[in-house]
């Protein structure tokens, strides 16, 4: 199997359920190469495609098994180390980003008691994003120095500012909305190809 191939692999394992689209923005690749990979995939055996309202491509059990034995855990001679520590780094930031998140999602109310927000408070919102721009100013240099020796992970930068400037210019879902490629899905991502790339499974450090 290609190189591209197992990056497009790869990129729908991460997602569970991905578009054509969503994997091209997570591969780097031109849509020409991503249809063709997901077609040959799908006729493999690999990966199946589903239609309807909750529609894109998911792997199969033999495209699991596939991706487990051929890029789980696969790291170029060397990277180990700087993989290793560069995901120490990224563990503290996450538990920052999972923060953000209960903020974003929750704020006080007048009795002291969280309740949903309803993203009325324009400040109060605005100040979260504020905070997530210093997060993402670190986790893109971070990520920006795994990918000198994981050259995979060189989409995530982008990713992440995309989905930034999607948020600061009024889109909400933007910052956590599910399979939006939204800033929290793109976080995801790159946690589990943290996991999947060290080949180690999620422990209480990890968190979510």
């Amino acid at each position: 199997m290609s190189e591209p191939s197992l990056n497009v692999l790869h990129a729908v394992r991460l997602s569970g359920l991905a578009s054509e689209a969503a994997v091209a923005a997570a591969t780097g690749l031109p849509s020409a190469d991503v249809a063709g990979a997901l077609a040959s995939l799908t006729e493999s055996g690999l990966v199946k495609q589903r239609t309807g309202r909750m529609s894109g491509y998911s792997l199969t059990a033999e495209g699991r098994s596939l991706h487990a034995n051929r890029v789980a855990g696969a790291l170029p001679d060397g990277a180990r180390p700087a993989v290793e520590r560069a995901y120490q780094a990224f563990l503290p930031l996450n538990s920052a980003f999972k923060q953000l998140c209960t903020d974003w999602q929750l704020r006080p109310g007048p009795d002291g008691a969280d309740r949903p927000n309803d993203h009325a408070d324009a400040g109060y919102d605005a100040a979260i994003v504020d905070r997530l721009g210093r997060i993402h100013t670190e986790i893109s240099e971070l990520v920006a120095a795994v990918a000198t020796v994981l050259p995979r992970f060189g989409t995530y930068p982008g990713r992440f500012s995309a989905a930034l400037d999607r948020l600061r210019g009024g889109d909400r879902s933007a910052f956590a909305r599910p399979l939006s490629d939204s800033y929290h899905d793109v976080w995801m991502q790159l946690h589990e190809d943290f996991l999947l790339s060290l080949g180690r499974g999620r422990e209480e450090a990890d968190g979510c």
